[in-house]
């Protein structure tokens, strides 16, 4: 006995007519919304599909999974109100309509800086009359059906949905909203990322090994190439020794990982000024100062890293042993060698990834940006690896100076000298070039890195039960 029901809500001056078929008249379930995204998807060209279970859990009053036509209703009209005071809040000279400049100084009040192109780009996607500006009307249709109700949320929508610059970088943590805080899907983010690091690491490890081996062995009176380092490698120790270090490289991770996590917004309230807001320079500063706090806290575990990698067949049973010898041999001092050109790594690496990722951003949306914002996954990905590459580039001379002086002590004959006396030393024997030993082989990995990471990290978030 289905019977064909239409129903139409009214909220304010809009009607959205909705048809399912259903057994009586009381029961609106999932079918009621997947009915009324697939309308909005065809007219704003956005996939909502993602949303419908938290439309159903902010409205489901009773629990029961479901909505009923009095919990629909209600949560349309209550998220309506919501919408209406954010939309206020935008609408800075009170006109009733937002512009592209309205978007951008809410934005900045919140620490976001926003390019005059980003901001009209943002308007563009809400204006539906092609006016420059967007009314009440437009903005409600377009985040009605949108379960973000304040003017973070929203923000975090156009995140996900854009690419803009909101000061992220690989060595700055990931920011979380509050809901997410409470939530707890931050964790479930930290602990994806975690475990898409180590498949990562583990599937790129002979690469580094490489790397590291080139670095602190490799020079003009001993070329070592890629293949003849692999054989000699394999030679020596078989092939499982070319993931030599990759055990305590995997493990550092989750320490690490929470460390920066905690320290970011330790950092954030510390710099914030204006009530708690806080500037995207703070942002960064913030960044760095957690990335260096982390570095400081693990460094033990870096030192040992590349000892192991570097170690000889039976020099050492594992990382416990590894830590044991080099404390009754060298003392603690030995595991903070080259602590300072790694901490000073870290700014140039930061300022140039993100420097050239916003290059890069701003070059594809100038060109490429026509109805949306959004790149898509590879475009991103490109545009990642690209300026993360160019920031290893950067650091890359401190990075191996850092190595070259965590394995002095290990090496037989080996001079033990200071950071600028190795800098100069080495750009005496193998000119500038000799700076950049072991490149190669981290140029390789970076694409497998960054593909693998990538494919780990969105399983973890599915089997995690994060929404995209």
């Amino acid at each position: 006995l289905n019977i064909l029901i239409l129903c139409t809500l009214c909220i304010g001056s809009t009607s959205y007519k909705i048809r399912y078929l259903s057994m009586n008249s009381r029961s609106v379930e999932l079918q009621i919304l997947k009915h009324v995204m697939h309308i909005f998807q065809e007219s704003h060209g956005l996939c909502y599909v993602s949303l419908l279970q938290k439309i159903v859990a902010s409205g489901d009053t009773d629990r029961n999974e479901g909505l009923d036509f009095e919990e629909f209703s209600k949560y349309l009209k209550e998220h309506e109100k919501k919408l209406k005071l954010t939309f206020k809040s935008l609408d800075k000279n009170q006109d009733g309509r937002i512009d592209a400049k309205e978007i951008q100084q809410s934005l900045k009040d919140m620490g976001i800086n926003l390019t005059d192109r980003d901001a009209e780009t943002i308007l563009n996607s809400i204006d539906a009359d092609g006016t420059m500006s967007v009314d009440w009307n437009e903005w409600r249709e377009h985040f009605l059906f949108n379960p973000a109700d304040n003017l973070q949320e929203i923000i975090r929508y156009w995140k996900h949905s854009t690419v803009l610059d909101i000061g992220d970088s690989l060595t700055i943590p990931d920011e979380f909203t509050e809901e997410e805080k409470t939530t707890g899907i931050w964790w479930k983010q930290l602990v994806s990322g975690g475990v898409a690091g180590a498949v990562s690491r583990t599937g790129t490890a002979p690469l580094d090994r490489m790397k590291v081996f080139m670095q602190v062995h490799s020079s003009k009176s001993n070329k070592i190439s890629l293949v003849g380092g692999f054989k000699q490698m394999i030679k020596e120790g078989g092939v499982a020794s070319l993931w030599r270090g990759n055990g305590v490289n995997v493990i550092k991770i989750a320490p690490e990982t929470a460390i920066k996590f905690m320290a970011y917004e330790q950092y954030k309230k510390l710099l914030a000024k204006d009530g708690g807001k806080i500037q995207s320079h703070e942002r960064f500063m913030a960044g760095s100062l957690a990335g260096a706090t982390a570095q400081t806290a693990i460094y033990p575990m870096e030192v040992m890293k590349t000892r192991l990698t570097l170690r000889k067949t039976g020099q050492y049973s594992g990382m416990f042993d590894c830590a044991k010898k080099i404390l009754k041999k060298e003392g603690v001092k030995a595991f903070y060698k080259g602590y300072v050109p790694n901490i000073l790594g870290i700014i140039p690496y930061a300022g140039i990834d993100l420097a050239v990722y916003e290059t890069l951003k701003n070059a594809w949306l100038s060109k490429y940006a026509k109805d949306t914002a959004n790149p898509g996954v590879l475009v991103l990905l490109g545009c990642g690896t690209i300026s993360s590459t160019c920031g290893q580039l950067a650091s890359y001379p401190l990075a191996l100076v850092r190595t070259r002086m965590q394995a002095q002590a290990s090496m037989e004959g080996s001079e033990q000298v200071s950071m600028s006396k190795l800098v100069k030393k080495t750009m005496q024997k193998e000119g500038f070039f000799g700076l950049y030993r072991g490149i190669l082989p981290n140029f390789m990995k970076v694409i497998p890195a960054v593909s693998i990471s990538y494919v780990v990290y969105e399983y973890m978030r599915s089997g995690l039960g994060i929404s995209k």
